[in-house]
């Protein structure tokens, strides 16, 4: 027997069939250009040479090999945002800062600041304002949440081929340990994490394989051993 289907309802059927396989496609074309979920951690290394890993490749970088080691333990959590560059003071980085962040905010932010400060002559007076202005805003860029901000103290580049040949070589560490008494000394009153990376630093000329091959700045590692210094505790902060 035939059926013949009034008109309207022969054009909502159509209609209703078209409608349903523009649905069907319409999902896989969406997640094509899905954007990273939101749930992945936002981490944000804050420096100068030791941050952005002068004379190493990439991976090797220690933001990069710490983040490497939270992925293979299950976190997620996207590549590191990184704001550092070789010659940075305290006053450099700050403004960088202001200059390439507005309104973002990190789950993991990270701070090693204060070589060139020493290197360059500049006031430890003015180091321990500007220090604790950064570590300020690292804080207000974690979301106000001091227990996800974390600081390295500075390496001791005296203990490297470059820094024997230096004119000044029997103060470098002197002078060293005092900027890193200043950090230290602000960070803990912030309740912030602080790890004292130095020692590691200072097997430098003991180990030539922890130095790069510019003479001056940690080998890839060197930052292994960084990372394996602080790796529990940065987990920790996470779960």
């Amino acid at each position: 027997m035939n059926v013949i289907l009034p008109m309207w309802k022969f054009l909502f059927t159509i209609s209703f069939v078209l409608f349903s396989l523009g649905c069907r496609h319409s999902i896989p074309l969406e997640n094509l250009d899905s954007p990273i979920e939101e749930s992945s951690i936002q981490y944000l290394a804050l420096g100068d040479s030791y941050t952005i890993g002068q004379s190493v490749l990439e991976e090797n970088r220690y933001p990069n090999i710490l983040t490497e080691r939270l992925m293979a333990d299950g976190v997620e959590i996207n590549a590191p945002k990184i704001i550092a560059k070789t010659g940075w003071r305290t006053d450099q980085l700050k403004a960088a800062i202001e200059a390439e962040i507005s309104s973002e905010q990190f789950d993991l932010v990270s701070l090693l600041i204060g070589v060139n400060n020493q290197f360059q002559g500049r006031s430890i007076e003015d180091y321990k304002i500007e220090f604790q202005e950064l570590l300020e805003r690292a804080i207000e860029l974690a979301q106000g949440d001091k227990s996800r901000v974390f600081v390295l103290s500075i390496p001791d580049y005296a203990f490297t081929p470059f820094g024997q040949t230096a004119s000044n070589s029997d103060s470098i560490s002197a002078e060293i340990d005092a900027f890193n008494l200043a950090n230290e000394t602000i960070s803990l009153a912030f309740d912030v994490s602080y790890f004292d990376i130095t020692p590691i630093s200072r097997t430098g000329l003991m180990n030539p394989q922890l130095v790069a091959s510019d003479g001056l700045h940690p080998s890839g590692l060197m930052y292994a051993e960084w990372v394996d210094l602080i790796y529990d505790a940065v987990l920790s902060k996470l779960k």
